[in-house]
């Protein structure tokens, strides 16, 4: 097999699933180059309608879709439906969004004129996505910045190219002119090559600190090029007293391992108060207990499918393993019952114990629980990382919630709601090491436009009225 061939595999099977050939970026670029402004001088309502012409593409080939998206990144077939619908969901959510966060203002002007504030397209954008929303985390990139008049590069995880190649397909039966969205099939290289290209004018990335890190340290000597980066977090759930524990060990599971923790917005600390802790842990061990873990595309349904590969199984199960060396008291065993594939049953480990407990964000199904005395202790606790994405509290009063959302830092705080539960009409990001204050979602229009302050006559008319000679 030729070193130029990307080939994608079935994480729950280990069957070779897509192969294809890594992608020429000095060529895509010079394609996208002169694609962009012919896209950009295009009426917005056209560049609307073909976004819209796209969600239609997406909505025929749904079925087809979800299946590939479950296969590929080993995502139970009832999630990977919820994330199609997502992808088509984001067109009207964009579009809204670009109307209400970049919309054209008037303001006052002298001598009879006009002023006003419009926003500009930035050029050629990179978009880098990642793994576990293999559709959805990259769509919400590409769309925000198709509507601005943007033309878009997109790489997809090497780890899911299919889904990739899925997504500009659709992009190519709704008539998309020719280089204004493209696929690049590769891996690091291709990445790192697309971020340090002279002709790319943005940089859109979801994944993880230490490559988002890199990507802000390459193109810190570069500030005339928009970065927005997203990369996860080491995300606090705290449960403080409350009656509802059955309810609260739900929002626990829900948050820790749905996705089979493969979510950035999944809760890796679980900060519980003294009070409820034993019977709050009878509860989570009895419904961690009852979660199937099995193939995507399986009856009856899993709750949890395989992580995406068995490299990424092996450093999870090396990370349990050292958290159990370092003092954590495992309540309830990671397990792999096939050496040979991904599947991993939730960890729960009590590292209350450990008195340098790792600031990482183990991307699997692991949570690791620490016990504290009452609701400030908790709070400190939860702040005690140098990432700041998402964090929840479950239990306590209006008062706690209120104590609770003043002193959190993140970017996404929920109340009695999972940790990976957000509003796709609200901005999604985090601070720290989470993000570069560009947030997503709803915000993503921010950072797919620039604000162009005008000041405007039809005809010229000026006067010195001051400083001249008779």
């Amino acid at each position: 097999m030729s070193d130029n061939v990307l080939i994608s595999y079935d994480p729950a099977t280990g069957e070779e699933l897509w192969q294809g050939t890594h992608g020429d970026v000095d060529a895509a670029v010079s394609a996208a180059r002169r694609a962009w402004p012919s896209w950009a001088a295009r009426p917005l309502a056209n560049r609307i309608e073909l976004v819209r012409r796209f969600a239609n593409e997406v909505r025929a080939e749904a079925e087809g879709l979800a299946e590939l998206i479950a296969r590929e990144a080993g995502k139970p077939l009832w999630e990977a439906k919820t994330e199609v619908d997502a992808v088509i969901n984001k067109v009207d959510i964009s579009v809204g969004a670009y109307a209400e966060r970049t919309g054209k203002k008037k303001l006052d002007s002298g001598l009879n004129g006009s002023a006003s504030v419009r926003h500009k397209p930035h050029g050629a954008m990179a978009v880098l996505g990642p793994y576990n929303f293999p559709a959805h985390l990259p769509n919400g990139h590409i769309i925000p910045a198709l509507i601005a008049g943007n033309v878009v590069l997109f790489k997809p995880s090497e780890k899911t190219p299919a889904v990739g190649a899925a997504l500009v397909e659709c992009f190519r039966k709704a008539s998309f002119p020719e280089g204004v969205v493209q696929l690049i099939v590769g891996g690091p290289d291709e990445g790192k090559e697309l971020v340090a290209h002279p002709g790319i004018d943005g940089v859109l990335f979801t994944g993880s600190a230490n490559a988002g890190i890199a990507i802000n340290r390459k193109l810190a000597a570069n500030p005339g090029k928009i970065v927005a980066l997203e990369m996860g977090g080491n995300n606090p759930l705290v449960v403080t007293n409350t009656p509802k524990l059955k309810d609260a060990a739900i929002l626990i599971v829900q948050s820790a391992f749905t996705t089979a923790g493969q979510r950035c917005t999944a809760a890796r600390r679980l900060i519980v108060i003294d009070s409820v802790y034993g019977a709050l842990m009878g509860e989570l061990t009895s419904l961690t207990k009852k979660l199937i873990v099995g193939d995507p595309l399986g009856e009856p349904q899993p709750f949890m499918g395989p992580v995406i590969d068995n490299d990424t199984a092996d450093r999870l199960s090396e990370s349990f393993l050292a958290l159990v060396t370092a003092g954590g008291k495992p309540i309830a065993h990671l397990r792999r019952p096939d050496p040979d594939k991904p599947f991993l049953t939730p960890g729960i480990i009590d590292t209350t114990d450990i008195e340098d407990r790792p600031d990482i964000e183990l991307f699997g199904p692991i949570l690791q629980v620490i016990r504290v005395p009452d609701l400030d202790s908790a709070i400190t606790e939860a702040n005690n990382t140098r990432f700041g994405l998402s964090a929840s509290l479950i239990g306590g009063s209006p008062e706690d919630y209120g104590r609770f959302w003043a002193n959190i830092r993140a970017g996404i705080i929920n109340w009695n709601r999972p940790t990976n539960g957000a509003s796709s009409g609200a901005p999604f990001g985090g601070i720290g090491l989470s993000g570069n204050h560009r947030p997503a979602a709803f915000y993503a229009a921010d950072y797919c436009a620039y604000p162009v302050a005008s000041t405007e006559m039809e005809q010229p008319r000026a006067t010195i009225g001051v400083g001249l000679k008779d």
